[in-house]
């Protein structure tokens, strides 16, 4: 018999606890009416001793504004990243008018991109030969209609850049006898004129879903610029 009375003193206790509970859901501003209640419930903590009400609110606040401040610090590098590319961008495009051949514009082309992505490996594949510029580690021309290109052709078609882990048959084309030093790549398809590719050995580098914007506008420049080239 105690047993019952027991197991149902224990139930109706439980019960009620689930009844505090939905009230207090219902009634967020409860402890407004009763602040020294915050001062006196108990909180469990996840490690170490138990706290007051206000003490673990104060430690959850201090937690959020720690999350906010890294992500105040992370969106401020973000912005100075995109302004120190907004302003190489412009520069490139600016550099890239002011020459007088097109081996000098792919050159300066390729120089900007080693500088300004952080990469360990340029490569360029040009669809045609440039007039004073022969084959190179970092230069390849190739025919449009080249077999090995076929990995290429759904990227050449859209146009969509690249970011991460390359397949195989890819970095074999792009970095030759270096193409197992490469963990991870941003390329760029440039219908019509050919590939650029800048490529790391560090496989967080480049990643799906990164922006390409600047690159864009960089493969735009060049591509501008080479047209003013051509007969």
């Amino acid at each position: 018999m105690n047993d019952t009375f027991d197991k149902f003193d224990k139930a109706h206790e439980k019960l009620g606890a689930h009844e505090i509970a939905a009230w207090l859901r219902r009634h967020p501003n409860f402890l407004q009416q009763f602040p020294d209640l915050a001062l006196t419930l108990v909180v469990p903590r996840e490690q170490g001793s138990a706290s007051s009400l206000a003490g673990y609110q104060l430690e959850i606040l201090r937690d959020k504004n720690r999350e906010l401040t890294r992500r105040l610090q992370e969106l401020f590098a973000n912005a100075q990243e995109n302004e120190r590319l907004a302003v190489r961008t412009h520069q490139l495009t600016l550099a890239l008018m002011k020459q007088n051949s097109a081996a000098d514009t792919t050159r300066a082309m390729a120089a900007s991109l080693a500088e300004d992505f952080n990469g360990d490996l340029v490569r360029l594949v040009l669809f045609g030969q440039v007039a004073g510029l022969e084959d190179t580690d970092w230069l390849q021309t190739l025919a449009e209609g080249d077999a090995c290109l076929a990995p290429f052709r759904d990227c050449l078609k859209d146009g969509e850049p690249i970011c991460g882990r390359l397949q195989p048959e890819k970095n074999a084309l792009l970095y030759g006898v270096r193409a197992e030093d490469v963990a991870s790549s941003a390329l760029l398809p440039l219908p019509g004129r050919g590939l650029i590719a800048v490529g790391s050995r560090d496989a967080n580098r480049f990643f799906p879903g990164m922006g390409t914007l600047f690159l864009r506008m960089m493969g735009e420049a060049f591509d501008t610029a080479m047209r003013r080239f051509e007969g």
